[in-house]
C-alpha cells in the first residue's frame, strides 16, 4: 500500500484496519504490533491506526482510550451495521455527536452511508467546533455496495459543510492497494454542490495534521 501511494505521488497515507467488533477483522494484538512498521516508506509518511466502531447511542467505542493513544497514530470512528445498536434519529445523532466531540477521534468514517438515520446539521456544526473531520466516502457511493441513501446523504453533508465552512476529508476506503486515493465516485457530488476546494483537506497534509491535532495544534 505504501508503494502504491508513492507511485500515485502521495506524501501521507493513513491505513486503518477495522477494530475488533467487526466480524473477521484482526485481534487487538495486530494494533499493538504496529510499532514495528516504519513510519516513512518510499517517501510516504504513514499514519497507522484503526477504524473504531461506534457501538451505541452513548458513543461507546470498541478499543480503550489508553490502548488507542499508545498504539494508534490515527483514530477513525464509524457506524457499521454488524455491531451498531441504534435508536431514533435523534438518539443516533446524539450518539454520533458524542464521538465527534471525543478528543480521541480524528475522523468520522462514512457518516452518510445510511447505516443509521441521522440529523446532519448538528453533526456538521459539532464537527466544526471539535475539529473532527467528516468523511465523504467513495466506497459507500459505489453502486455495487447498494447503499441507496448514500448519495443524498452525502450531498446534504457537502451542502452543510459548504454553508458553515467546515473542512472535510475524502476517503477512498480502498481495502486494496489499487484503489488508494480513488475518489471517482465522489467527484460528481463535489461538482454538483460546487464544493469549495479550500475545504477539502486531502491535498493539504500540513493543515490536516494541525487541524486534527495529530501533530499537535487545534484539537
Amino acid at each position: 500500500m505504501a508503494q502504491a501511494a508513492a507511485d500515485k505521488g502521495l506524501v501521507l497515507l493513513g491505513i486503518t484496519e477495522h477494530a475488533p467488533s467487526i466480524p473477521g477483522t484482526c485481534n487487538p494484538i495486530y494494533f499493538r504490533n504496529l510499532h514495528v512498521v516504519p513510519r516513512l516508506m518510499y517517501g510516504v509518511r504513514l499514519l497507522l491506526g484503526a477504524e473504531l466502531n461506534i457501538l451505541d447511542n452513548e458513543g461507546s467505542l470498541d478499543l480503550e482510550e489508553d490502548f488507542c493513544r499508545r498504539f494508534l497514530d490515527i483514530r477513525i470512528a464509524g457506524l457499521h451495521y454488524q455491531c451498531w445498536r441504534g435508536g431514533t434519529r435523534e438518539e443516533n445523532t446524539q450518539g454520533l455527536i458524542a464521538v465527534v466531540r471525543n478528543p480521541l477521534i480524528h475522523i468520522i468514517s462514512h457518516p452518510g452511508d445510511g447505516t443509521a438515520e441521522l440529523l446532519f446539521e448538528p453533526i456538521v456544526l459539532s464537527a466544526k467546533e471539535a475539529h473532527t473531520l467528516l468523511e465523504i466516502n467513495a466506497s459507500s457511493l459505489d453502486p455495487f455496495r447498494g447503499k441507496e441513501q448514500a448519495r443524498e446523504n452525502n450531498l446534504e453533508i457537502l451542502r452543510l459543510c459548504k454553508r458553515y465552512e467546515v473542512p472535510l476529508i475524502l476517503g477512498s476506503d480502498a481495502h486494496i492497494s489499487f484503489r488508494i486515493a480513488d475518489y471517482t465516485n465522489v467527484l460528481p457530488l463535489l461538482q454538483e454542490t460546487d464544493f469549495p476546494e479550500e475545504l477539502i483537506v486531502n491535498d493539504k497534509p500540513d493543515f490536516f495534521l494541525r487541524y486534527t491535532g495529530i501533530d499537535g495544534g487545534c484539537k
